[in-house]
């Protein structure tokens, strides 16, 4: 057995609902705009254009529950989502055979440095300083597609306070879960522990140190999260 000249890195995992066990991640892969309404409201075009994607790094999954306010930034927004977890990949997978390689579903928020990503787009610069820094990613656990399916429609919603900010359909994605697969599966290998965040609904606004956020969507159940 090799031996590493530092310890070595812990395992980023998710975890699982009514389980012990946890989800070992890979890669994350975040799609942007896809939801028309969120589209709009980001100033762009709705039509089915071809997808783009950006990652976040496995770490940034925290299922603690809190979010930290990061720092330097005083503009970060939420953006919920739903999560897919995938128990196997490949190259070049049809989208009918996509939702073969799915683990379960989950609940998410992509959280942004709304101001520092703003800064590198016209710059014409990488986002990862305001989509992948530390504890971006609060998420709460899988249910495996055994329990509860694959689910294609339904409420996502996030709440502020009681207040609700964004709302959606699952249905209102322009890119289905089983395109976004296929799609990634093109130009990157996939593989069992890689997640993809599947897009957020419009409504995406700022957050403050003291905020609650309640996420629900249909089937998968709820998520609490401090702002700290």
């Amino acid at each position: 057995m090799p031996t590493y000249a530092i310890e070595a890195p812990r395992v980023p995992a998710m975890p699982i609902a009514s389980s012990d066990d946890l989800f070992p991640v890979r890669r994350v892969y975040c799609i942007g705009r896809n939801y028309a309404a969120h589209a709009i409201e980001m100033g762009h075009d709705p039509d089915r254009e071809p997808p783009f994607f950006f990652q976040k790094n496995p770490d940034n999954l925290d299922a603690s529950g809190s979010f930290p306010y990061p720092a330097r930034t005083s503009d970060v927004h939420h953006e919920i989502e739903m999560v897919v977890a995938l128990k196997s990949g490949g190259t070049g997978i049809p989208v009918e055979q996509a939702l073969d390689h799915v683990w379960g579903y989950g609940l998410g928020l992509d959280m942004t440095r709304r101001d520092l990503q703003g800064e590198a787009k016209k710059m014409g610069r990488p986002w990862e300083i305001g989509k992948s820094f530390e504890r971006s990613a609060p998420v709460g656990p899988l249910h495996p597609v055994s329990e509860v399916g694959h689910p294609s429609e339904g409420l996502i919603e996030l709440k502020v306070n009681g207040e609700v900010r964004q709302t959606g359909d699952l249905n209102q994605m322009i890119w289905k879960v089983p395109e976004m697969i296929s799609y990634l599966s093109d130009y990157f290998e996939l593989a069992a522990g890689d997640v993809i965040m599947t897009g957020t609904p419009s409504g995406v606004g700022p957050v403050v140190a003291g905020d609650t956020l309640a996420l629900h969507v249909d089937g998968l159940g709820d998520l609490d999260i401090q702002v700290e």
